[in-house]
């Protein structure tokens, strides 16, 4: 697989090895490059030898740099080939539940474990071969982030809709084997793979010196699941349930490992009512970006940044902005006693739940909150400005989930939305520069 260089970099180790923009890279140290993780291991030396073409003749060049310098090149694309799909049928998979109006880049359906390395994103293994999983060994992609959902091999099968699902425990083993570890997933259903299944998957897991966690998620079902398979959200006795299953596990494992090992999303605890667990409960954070923690750590960082400030700072009362917080609904009773027993002088902070009518009302979280939902729920709400999390908006942090793009959002509130980052000191500072603009502005 030859692999175009679009530009190289003055300077830089490649350029002065006499590499061009126009060449193409056939090999490296005499291996086939499929992509940019071999790119990556083959160019972390000293000496790298590339057979290279140029103008339809061959020609080889020499490398010479410090161990994990750049190279300096830049190839067509960033993964240096195509980006591997979902083969899968999931009974709950979002993009299915999407309203028929999304962007089309919304529909997507990814399955790629060299993303799974790269940004935590989860994969399934059905679209990996035997081969395959020997160069993710080979080239020590670790940790990667799985979606296991259910170690039963029928069941995996049933839920994901693709025979192959069968195999996840067979290839997590192979990978554990190989030095790889991994983080896991488990998105349950009320009365499918919970229960005595979940114990089942707990109990197959730990087996494994790899695996390194087990995030359990809630199905995320939204209103537009016509023709799909009837499923329903978790209740609040229901949320109790696995929470009460969780535990077991958490303390036994704590003991016999070290870890918790069984992390509950804080949609469980959102769902059930019940106080999110202390921030050592957590440990390191491992799975937070598939909602495991983010209240507690987001309270943490936001007390200690809070207790830092100078009394002044801290005192309620006198004359106040008034900040409007939009957020999920899910979320919303948290940061409102958050606020409450923090005050910052001179704001009021007014915490509004923004019902989700673009996807359904059973999406609760902040993160799916659309431009219009948000305007919509704002536009008689008095107040000066309003912060959002930024996870509201496409990476870019310029549009939402609806295609509303901020400054049109803004045009139909006519007040400045200020998008705050996911760490509680962040917030925080949003909510004190909010407050001097303000302030200034009045003079």
């Amino acid at each position: 697989m030859a692999q175009r260089v679009v530009s190289v970099e003055k300077g830089s180790p490649a350029y002065r090895a006499g590499l061009r923009a126009g060449d193409e890279i056939l090999r490296i140290g005499g291996e086939t490059v499929i992509d940019l993780l071999d790119y990556q291991a083959l160019t972390a030396r000293n000496r790298v030898e590339l057979a290279c073409r140029r103008d339809g003749a061959e020609f080889r060049a020499v490398v010479r740099k410090g161990e994990y310098d750049f190279l300096g090149l830049e190839f067509e694309r960033p993964l240096m080939s195509g980006m591997r799909m979902c083969c899968n049928h999931c009974l709950f998979c979002f993009v299915d539940q999407l309203p028929r109006h999304v962007r089309p880049s919304m529909r997507v359906k990814d399955d790629d474990w060299r993303m799974s390395l790269m940004t935590g994103s989860y994969v399934t293994l059905t679209n990996v071969s035997d081969r395959e999983l020997d160069r993710i060994v080979a080239r020590h992609a670790s940790p990667l982030y799985i979606s296991v959902h259910a170690a039963d091999p029928e069941l995996r099968a049933r839920i994901l809709g693709q025979p192959r699902g069968k195999r996840v425990m067979e290839q997590l083993k192979r990978l554990s084997d190989g030095g790889i570890e991994f983080h896991c997933q488990a998105v349950l259903c009320p009365g499918l793979n919970d229960g005595p299944a979940l114990d089942e998957t707990v109990e197959a897991l730990i087996r494994l010196p790899g695996a390194l966690s087990l995030a359990l998620v809630p199905v995320g079902l939204t209103g537009h699941r016509e023709g799909l398979t009837e499923l329903r959200p978790y209740t609040r006795e229901q949320a109790h349930g696995v929470l009460e299953a969780a535990q077991p596990w958490r303390e036994r494992l704590l003991a016999e490992r070290g870890t918790r090992f069984v992390f509950p999303a804080d949609e469980f605890y959102l769902i059930a009512g019940v106080e999110p667990p202390a921030d050592e409960e957590y440990e390191d954070y491992g799975q937070i970006d598939d909602g495991v923690g983010m209240l507690r750590l987001l309270e943490t960082e936001f007390c200690a940044a809070w207790e830092e400030l100078p009394e002044a700072e801290r005192a309620p009362g006198g004359e106040r902005v008034r900040l409007l917080i939009g957020c999920g609904v899910s979320a919303a009773p948290f940061l409102r006693r958050l606020l409450d027993e923090h005050p910052v002088a001179g704001v009021e902070a007014a915490v509004i739940p923004v019902e989700n009518r673009f996807f359904g009302p059973s999406v609760t979280v902040s993160g799916l909150v659309t431009g219009g939902d948000l305007t919509e729920r704002l536009k008689d709400e008095p107040g000066e400005r309003v912060l959002i999390t930024e996870c509201m908006l496409r990476n870019e942090g310029d549009r939402f989930l609806d295609d509303m793009t901020l400054a049109e959002a803004e045009a139909r509130l006519g007040r400045r939305i200020m998008p705050v980052g996911r760490r509680g000191d962040e917030l925080l500072d949003a909510l004190i520069v909010a407050r001097n603009e303000i302030v200034r502005s009045r003079k």
